[in-house]
């Protein structure tokens, strides 16, 4: 059986609605690479650092958490040049939750002056502990 992982995808919070609308996730401008690290049971949580792409407003939060529920990894004709990969998500009811407040608490977090390096990379695995330490903050349990 495969361990369970914990993930965080960096997405616009505009963005992250229409994935929650319609329970799937879209990573590092649709590519397939970072859905294929994930598997089913796997759990997941957006982080948006502005309202919108590319200019909008900073926002600096967790903006949506859920768990894998396809192995399947399929892809969605959004414009003729655009077929973003997309993977399917189960979301749970929660609240934003601003990072500023967590920052000291995050074992991800190596520097707390250049705290947004890490999510530069648009996605990466994190530490259950840390993972159910933003879940509490979006009051989520994710073991009920």
């Amino acid at each position: 059986m495969h361990p369970t992982h914990y993930w965080i995808g960096v997405v616009s919070h505009s963005h992250v609605q229409r994935g929650v609308e319609g329970g799937f996730i879209q990573l590092n401008h649709g590519k397939a690479a970072p859905l294929r690290r994930m598997a089913v049971g796997d759990w997941f949580v957006f982080y948006s650092p502005r309202t919108d792409y590319p200019a909008g407003e900073p926002l600096q939060a967790f903006t949506a958490l859920g768990r894998i529920t396809s192995d399947t990894i399929y892809q969605v004709e959004m414009a003729p040049d655009f077929i973003p990969f997309r993977r399917d998500v189960t979301f749970l009811p929660s609240q934003p939750a601003p990072i500023a407040p967590m920052l000291d608490a995050l074992s991800f977090i190596h520097d707390r002056q250049h705290w947004g390096y890490v999510f530069r990379t648009g996605h990466f695995s994190v530490p259950e502990a840390d993972f159910r330490r933003i879940a509490a903050a979006m009051g989520v349990d994710i073991d009920a």
